[in-house]
């Protein structure tokens, strides 16, 4: 088959954070296909087919670009950050698995990107520096049970962890849970650095301590990182550094 299907991340949102891997995808794509707000972040090209989708869309974006890339088209599906970390990567696989059997001849590349974990903790300095987790708490793909179930065990298991989607218009509540769940195991001083927009004009990093973290602290823009027992502040004039030693004492 002459068509191929790349899945690419863009990063956070900084044009320098985007790879050159991801640079070079997009400028041979004849078709970008993606959520709105990702599409319209790729620059102009006239011969550039777009494809908007809705968020929710996942597997009917993921059909659409494996039949356009097995009629002989160049597609590029973008995701923001990195497009295996709860993004268009598993979608297109799941299509891939439950579609016609043709659509495994296809070339199909997962280019990684900057997720939103790894551009915060380096504005913070090393926060996921030992052993940490990710965690998404959107509970539109999951039930709440679950993503509580893991929330507690890795906060007993004592992870650094990253948690996305945090909180929404639609999720009022959510991260409330989730803050009062980690109350329930960690220490009230565990650090938790709170980062949004982050490598746009909009980034806004604020480090608190988990006694004095509130919901309102964190939207879906957002990314918090819950430190583990080891996570230390360093105090300086501006922005403090965070850091999480590589050793554990025996």
């Amino acid at each position: 088959m002459s068509g191929w299907l790349a899945i690419a991340g863009l990063g956070p949102g900084d044009e320098a954070l985007i790879t050159p891997e991801v640079t070079l995808a997009l400028d041979r794509a004849s078709d970008l296909i993606g959520y709105a707000p990702y599409v319209r972040r790729v620059g102009g090209r006239a011969e550039l087919v777009r494809h908007e989708t809705d968020n929710r869309e996942e597997l009917d974006r993921a059909r659409h670009a494996l039949a356009l890339a097995a009629a002989g088209r160049q597609v590029v599906v973008v995701s923001s950050g990195d497009p295996g970390v709860f993004a268009m990567a598993s979608a297109v696989f799941e299509a891939v698995e439950s579609g016609p059997a043709h659509w495994r001849a296809l070339e199909i590349r997962v280019l990684p990107g900057v997720t939103a974990m790894l551009a915060a903790a380096a504005r913070a300095g090393a926060p996921l520096g030992h052993d940490f987790c990710a965690i998404n708490l959107s509970d539109n793909l999951k039930p709440w049970d679950l993503i509580a179930r893991r929330l507690r065990l890795a906060a007993e298991a004592d992870f650094a962890m990253a948690l996305y989607n945090p909180r929404s218009a639609s999720r009022p509540d959510g991260f409330a849970r989730t803050l009062n769940l980690l109350r329930e195991v960690c220490a009230p001083d565990r650090l938790i650095v709170f980062a949004r927009a982050v490598s746009t004009p909009e980034e806004c990093i604020r480090v608190v301590e988990l006694r004095d973290a509130t919901p309102e602290m964190a939207d879906m823009r957002t990314v918090a990182l819950i430190g583990s027992s080891a996570t230390r502040l360093i105090a300086r004039d501006g922005a403090p550094y965070v850091f999480t030693p590589r050793s554990v004492p025996a």
